[in-house]
């Protein structure tokens, strides 16, 4: 299932809406490049969004 705005992992909850709509994105990606387990695609998704929040805020 390809995660969306309105369904995602409950992980992403509390991230600012800027940064949840990257990592939605990048989990999205990462889901389709790799075989593992949805979950642990989550934790990077998250930490890859975070980085690419803060090099835009420069």
């Amino acid at each position: 299932m390809v995660w969306n705005n309105e369904h995602y992992p409950f992980e992403m909850n509390d991230l600012e809406p800027q940064v949840r709509e990257k990592a939605i994105e990048i989990a999205n990606k990462l889901k389709e490049e790799r075989t593992v387990s949805e979950l642990s695609i989550v934790p990077e998704a998250i930490k890859l969004a975070q980085e690419w929040y803060l090099n835009m805020e420069g």
